[in-house]
């Protein structure tokens, strides 16, 4: 514990600590967005990112680098962006659209598509329904707030339609936000909908860091 020969180690090990805790940090403040959309993978992916946005903590101590800090630097912020919270429906492969984000309101705008060309889709879907979070979370502190926009519901067909997804508030907490997209493929029998069971299509995307 106090061998000078082993310091290496222990600063190696508070840092590894810290970085899964930031992972749990954000699964938790995601709630039940990451629970409908991620892969088996998911934990140990997701550390290994934050690992490298630690990384970029140019301030902090060796064994006391974190991702607070660490995103202080756009570098890191690249690192982020884009993450696939399930790799097996990554938003490119399964959404062929431009997708914008308004930082200030958090609200996500698809452009004009047709669903029945320009997504991937599991077999015997018949809707699909979108969902829009803005999440700010505090790493250094573990506060987070996340607001959810209503889930809006399409039929797969051959049509076009143009999504804006509105949260219902704007956080106002203090940190680091994020804007994520949800994207959810069901089924429909008789009027009810009912989600497809292994959800292996279903995509959550940390769209943009603000």
């Amino acid at each position: 514990m106090n061998d000078p020969a082993f310091a290496r180690t222990r600063e190696n090990g508070m840092e590894f600590g810290s970085i899964t805790g930031s992972g749990k940090l954000l699964r938790t403040a995601l709630g039940p967005m990451v629970f409908r959309a991620k892969d088996s993978k998911l934990t140990s992916r997701l550390v290994k990112v934050l690992a490298q946005v630690k990384n970029m903590d140019t301030v902090s101590a060796r064994g006391s680098r974190n991702v607070a800090e660490g995103l202080s630097s756009s570098t890191a912020v690249a690192l982020l962006e884009g993450f696939d919270f399930n790799v097996k429906a990554s938003l490119g492969i399964i959404l062929n659209s431009i997708v914008t984000v308004d930082d200030a309101t958090g609200t996500i705008s698809i452009a004009e598509y047709n669903p029945l060309e320009q997504m991937r889709s599991p077999e015997g879907a018949t809707h699909f329904s979108l969902q829009a979070g803005f999440l700010k979370i505090d790493f250094a502190t573990g506060a987070y707030e996340l607001s959810l926009s209503p889930e809006d519901v399409f039929a797969l067909e051959n049509n076009t339609v143009t999504p804006e997804l509105i949260p219902a508030a704007v956080p106002t907490l203090a940190g680091t936000g994020m804007h994520l997209l949800l994207i959810e493929f069901f089924q429909e029998v008789n009027g009810s909908q009912y989600m497809l069971n292994n959800g292996a299509f279903n995509v959550l995307n940390l769209v943009k860091i603000s």
